[in-house]
């Protein structure tokens, strides 16, 4: 008999996405505040009245600067490592695989089973002692 699981609710299946993305909002929203009293301070400290049309293509600016300097470097390296992990770079799973093959290799040509050791160190010294008799 296959056991029904119900489909979990929406909040449940993209918490995490519904997490970061209202941390990007808040922090987001925050730069807006802090960056437009900054630019205001500096426009009365000069005398010079405060303009939407200046403030918000500078707000954009250092937004995009930011994802560029941070957002970016997170989906390279993310992204990155998962595509090199697929396609099989040295450090991905298919390295492990030669290198246990390797280490196979060397317990056959000491005589020892392979599949007989768990791959602890003493229980490794303890089987090569019990293959030479």
């Amino acid at each position: 008999m296959a056991i029904y699981q119900r489909k979990p609710s929406f909040t449940k299946a993209y918490s995490f996405a519904l997490i970061t993305g209202a941390f990007f909002l808040v922090t987001w929203l925050a730069q807006f505040l802090t960056q437009l009293q900054v630019v205001r301070n500096e426009s009365s400290q000069h005398g010079d009245p405060f303009h939407w049309a200046d403030f918000i293509p500078q707000f954009f600016a250092s937004t995009f600067e930011n994802w560029q300097s941070e957002f970016l470097q997170l989906v390279w390296q993310a992204a990155g490592l998962a595509f090199f992990y697929f396609w099989g770079s040295s450090q991905s799973r298919e390295s492990d695989e030669r290198l246990e093959a390797k280490i196979d290799q060397l317990l056959r040509e000491r005589g020892i089973d392979p599949q007989t050791v768990s791959g602890d160190p003493v229980e490794v010294v303890n089987a090569e002692a019990n293959a030479r008799g």
